[in-house]
Formats: C-alpha cells, structure tokens, sequence
C-alpha cells in the first residue's frame, strides 16, 4: 500500500523544524496497511489545566493521515488535508500517547483515514477520521 522506498528515518528527519517536532512527534512504526506515531504528554501537548490538549491529539492525527496517504498517493501525487473530526474521549495528563492510521478509503481523488489515539496502557484517548484530497504535485 506505501511506497516501499520511505523508511522511519526519512520520516523523522522529514519532521525537522516543523510543528511535529516541536510535539515530540516520532515516528515508530510502518506496516502493511498503518503507520505509527508517539507523542509525549507534557507541557508542549497541555491545555491549561495539564490535560493532553485535544489540539495535539489532533494535530497527531492529521500528522499520521496525511504522511501515510502521501505514502499511499499514486506517482507524481500528494494529499492535502480537507477535513478532520477528532472525538476527545479519555484525558490523559502524562506519559506518551500512541496514534496508529489505517485507511478507511483510498481513491484517485479522496482518502479516509482512521486514527486511534491511545494511551500507554492501550486505553482510546482519541478516535479521528481524516480526509484528504489527492492532487498533482506541483
């Protein structure tokens, strides 16, 4: 389903001086059908009152579905992002979280991707569904 010549080091490295980095965002695991990411929860990911901001979890989600549907876009194509939903569902006020996308659907023109946000004990933080746009490159 990916494109077979993207390791997680390209990944890692590709996430360099951008918000994803500034999270702690890593990149851990690629399979078959998901990709894999941690993120640590701590004063980058808090709101206020030293939750996991839900703007992090969603900002993890979109990290993971759109690096996976760029992985999964045809030749000479990428993704961009059009639509998100994220639903908050369990407060976490430390440690690391996990996302892992799968795809739900995956056209010529739009994507659907799954991400699960989970907690170090396995526990749904977070369920997101993204959907992406497949465009030329320019």
């Amino acid at each position: 389903m990916f494109r077979s010549d993207t390791s997680l080091d390209q990944l890692n490295t590709m996430s360099a001086n951008t918000a994803i980095a500034a999270l702690g965002i890593v990149f851990t695991e690629i399979g078959p059908d998901f990709l894999r990411a941690t993120m640590p929860v701590d004063g980058r990911t808090h709101q206020p009152f030293g939750l996991l901001h839900g703007g992090a979890s969603a900002l993890l989600a979109e990290t993971l579905g759109s690096t996976a549907g760029g992985l999964a876009a045809p030749d000479g194509c990428g993704v961009v992002g059009i639509e998100i939903n994220a639903n908050h569902l369990r407060g976490v006020r430390s440690g690391i979280v996990t996302g892992t996308t799968r795809p739900l659907h995956v056209g010529r023109s739009t994507q659907v991707w799954e991400i699960r946000v989970e907690d170090a004990a396995g526990k749904l933080v977070c369920i997101s569904r993204l959907t992406l746009a497949v465009v030329p490159k320019p």
